[in-house]
């Protein structure tokens, strides 16, 4: 454990002090991480000896999740989102489904050893962004508010809205479903874990502010104690919803953006947003020295292209063609769709996948780590070039119409 603990820390201090030369490189943190987690793994040097199971990953990514997803909301700029709410309205509404049905679809000629209802759930396990790793796009300000705003909600809110899809699927692969009851369970379930996850975290968020508001008047708020609000409010969305049989992902982010539109922000989140950005690494170390050099033995010509696909056709094309008609050019709806990583919230499905023991789990979680790995050296390598790119295209546009 020492040793672990000894190794951790060293690296960590390392990037924090070259933290600003690194994220002007095309290298973001995931990618170095996970890198660093494979090299020092079993499958690497052995020196990072890691005897953790699936449910301690999963809690770990899940709170991980939790409080990016609050921290992300709480900096979003509500003013452009109420200007610019229909862009992620039509990817999540549009283009959401239509990702889950693209990617079955591909699924169905792809893997004959997994059923029906295995291809649904690999497609919905990869549907949902990933917050922390679109960090790079939603707060770079070359780009258009708009597009961060949009890409931003839509991220914090897709992977609550397929947990309920997700555990529908597992339910009918598990034959746990009957036939005539599939439509109303669907509903049932979307309506339960939407509606518990926006009830707790609206509740839950609008007491603290209230209970924060009046402690801070009265001078009860130490600078030193000032740093874990957040921290602990995020836990407490996800952990409450949860425990209600809601979407914990949902609640986060839906009372993080509460927190941002009622509170000064700025003096609150800095200590949560490194705290978060530190497990979100550790998780990434974890997964490259447990998850990735565990995958390297089962990947096949299948699960590569499936994931090439799902980073692209999958995902591109339906976020196209939901924002179609609206006053974005080729090349904005074709950078949003590029920028739809894969993360925490599909290692968290995959975990899951992994415990319902399914005949195809195997290959449902090694499809997804194959996808998660590409997508974090994909998107980390093409994030600066295609921001500064999309931001000279934008500046030459505004030039042509003067």
């Amino acid at each position: 454990m020492y040793e672990n603990l000894a190794i951790l820390a060293l690296f960590i201090f390392l990037y924090s002090i070259s933290s600003g030369f690194l994220e002007r490189t095309p290298i973001n943190g995931a990618l170095i991480f996970t890198a660093f987690g494979l090299a020092c793994g079993p499958f690497g040097l052995d020196i990072l000896k890691m005897d953790i199971g699936t449910e301690e990953l999963r809690t770990l990514a899940e709170l991980t999740l939790a409080l990016v997803l609050f921290t992300d909301a709480s900096n979003a700029n509500l003013k452009v989102l109420k200007k610019n709410f229909h862009i992620p309205q039509r990817l999540l509404l549009i283009g959401l489904p239509m990702t889950i049905l693209l990617g079955f679809g591909i699924g169905i000629f792809m893997f004959d050893e997994l059923s029906i209802f295995e291809i649904a759930i690999l497609a919905t396990l990869l549907a949902p962004t990933d917050a922390a790793l679109g960090k790079a796009v939603v707060t770079n300000p070359l780009v258009p508010a708009n597009i961060r705003e949009g890409l931003n909600v839509e991220s914090g809110l897709n992977d609550g809205i397929c947990v309920p899809i997700l555990y529908l699927f597992l339910a009918l692969a598990a034959g746990s479903s009957g036939e005539g009851s599939t439509h109303f369970l669907a509903f049932e379930l979307v309506a339960e874990e939407i509606g518990i996850g926006v009830v707790v975290g609206s509740i839950l968020t609008l007491s603290a502010v209230w209970l924060a508001r009046q402690c801070n008047d009265r001078g009860w708020v130490t600078e030193s104690w000032r740093q874990l609000p957040v921290i602990v409010l995020a836990v407490s969305c996800f952990s409450i919803a949860q425990i209600l049989g809601g979407s914990g992902f949902i609640a986060a982010f839906v009372g993080g953006l509460l927190f941002g539109s009622l509170i000064n922000t700025k003096k609150f989140l800095l200590s949560a947003e490194g705290t978060g950005d530190t497990i979100a690494l550790i998780t990434w170390v974890i997964f490259g020295a447990t998850v990735v050099a565990q995958s390297f033995k089962s990947f096949s010509w299948e699960i590569v292209v499936y994931s090439i696909l799902s980073l692209t056709i999958i995902r591109m094309l339906p976020a196209f063609l939901s924002l179609g008609g609206m006053n974005l050019s080729t090349n904005e709806k074709l950078f949003m769709g590029w920028f739809g990583p894969r993360g925490l919230a599909s290692i968290v499905f995959a975990v899951i996948v992994l415990n319902a023991e399914l005949p195809g789990s195997s290959t449902i979680a090694m499809t997804a780590a194959c996808t998660i790995i590409l997508s974090v050296i994909a998107h980390g390598l093409s994030a600066n070039h295609l921001i500064a790119r999309l931001a000279k295209k934008m500046q030459q546009g505004k030039n042509s119409t003067v």
